[in-house]
């Protein structure tokens, strides 16, 4: 995350796929300042026969949505 946010601040737009994990110091040092939408339910990829065992955010940050707190 810490890549992420530093390297939108350069004006790369950056998208991460994330655990929601909004208890973790990550979360709130770096996943607060960008743009955040939680994913409804766990996510399943490809033919996998079971869920994701946690829910899921995506974390967009570019440099017109950065919130610098």
């Amino acid at each position: 995350m810490k890549k992420a946010y530093e390297s939108s601040l350069t004006g790369a737009t950056v998208v991460c796929l994330v655990p929601s994990r909004t208890d973790t110091r990550w979360w709130h040092d770096y996943a607060m300042k960008g743009q955040i939408e939680f994913i409804r339910g766990r996510l399943k990829f490809g033919n996998a026969k079971n869920s994701a065992p946690f829910p899921s955010a995506l974390v967009v940050f570019n440099k017109g949505n950065l919130n610098h707190d």
